[in-house]
């Protein structure tokens, strides 16, 4: 492969493998299939509660409604959406994004990200407000190491534990860095702030900067903590095929020898999602204590909230 080629292509791979997934024609020349709705999703009572939203161009889009919280009430259906990057929509996918009748789109992605997938491509009338939530520098990293198309720089970086250890750095900053907690804090209070939904927010994959979102919004309202860390995994399965196909991609290109090294990049677990927690344990003595002190929500907000998206 000539080196241009190789800078484009490692280029799309940063942004899907440190904070997002890469689209499957990026890398094998083939759009992802899209799983079907409810392959992964959680129920209860025998009940669907997650509505996932099929397009072409993006995989993990999702309404946050449905679950229920410990008092019984459930999350307002049309309100809130999670969703993964929105620069490879087609035009069909624009059509039933138009349905969802969103007022706000947010976008966590850094500059560098946008430049390198493209900017959102969304229904007219719609603008995109920027809030970069940072990667610690993860994503030029890994670019500069994936380029290097050297096993053993790669194997250094990311094998023995090391991509996990990277990983839950980047979620302790979600706790212990003040830009993120202000790009999360000035999202929630759009939320609260009922003429700005519906809304939608995303990432790359969507599942880490748009995963801790979701999981401090259903918590926010009272869902319980077992069924939001369930929200945060579905990522998981409604990305695998993506994942698989980026990682056949990156072995044809000759880029890695082994590209199974970035399933912990690829993927959310718990153990993520604890590093945040703990980190909110150590600073603010736990997540309510996040919320109040180290995003700065007020009582008012936080019943706005609960008020707007409960039923």
């Amino acid at each position: 492969m000539r080196a241009a080629g190789i800078r484009r292509t490692t280029g799309a791979v940063v942004s899907a493998v440190v904070v997002g997934c890469l689209t499957a024609h990026a890398a094998a020349g083939a759009s992802p299939a899209p799983p079907a709705a409810t392959a992964t999703a959680p129920r209860e009572n025998g009940v669907e509660t997650v509505r996932h939203i099929v397009l072409d161009g993006a995989v993990n889009v999702r309404d946050l409604g449905g679950y229920r919280t410990v008092t019984g009430r459930e999350v307002r259906y049309g309100q809130v959406f999670r969703a993964d990057a929105l620069g490879k929509l087609t035009d069909a996918d624009i059509a039933k994004l138009s349905t969802l009748h969103l007022h706000t789109v947010v976008d966590f992605r850094i500059p560098d990200e946008v430049r390198r997938d493209g900017a959102d491509h969304l229904p007219d009338g719609l603008t995109v407000t920027s809030r970069p939530v940072d990667d610690l520098g993860l994503s030029a990293r890994i670019l500069e190491v994936i380029g290097s198309k050297d096993p053993v720089r790669q194997r250094e970086m990311l094998g023995d534990g090391k991509a996990e250890q990277l990983m839950r750095s980047v979620y302790r900053a979600f706790v212990t860095d003040a830009d993120d907690r202000r790009q999360f804090a000035e999202t929630l209070r759009d939320i609260a702030d009922h003429k700005r939904s519906p809304l939608l927010y995303h990432c790359t994959a969507g599942k880490d900067r748009t995963g801790w979102m979701s999981y401090l919004l259903l918590r926010a309202v009272g869902v319980p903590s077992e069924t939001a860390e369930k929200d945060y995994l579905l990522s998981n399965g409604f990305r695998a095929e993506t994942d698989r196909r980026t990682r056949e991609g990156l072995k044809k290109a000759g880029l890695m020898e082994d590209p199974d090294l970035l399933i912990p990049l690829q993927e959310v677990r718990e153990d993520y999602l604890a590093a945040a927690l703990d980190q909110a344990e150590h600073d603010y003595g736990g997540l309510y204590g996040y919320l109040t002190q180290g995003l700065g929500l007020d009582t008012p907000t936080l019943a706005k909230l609960r008020a707007g998206l409960l039923r």
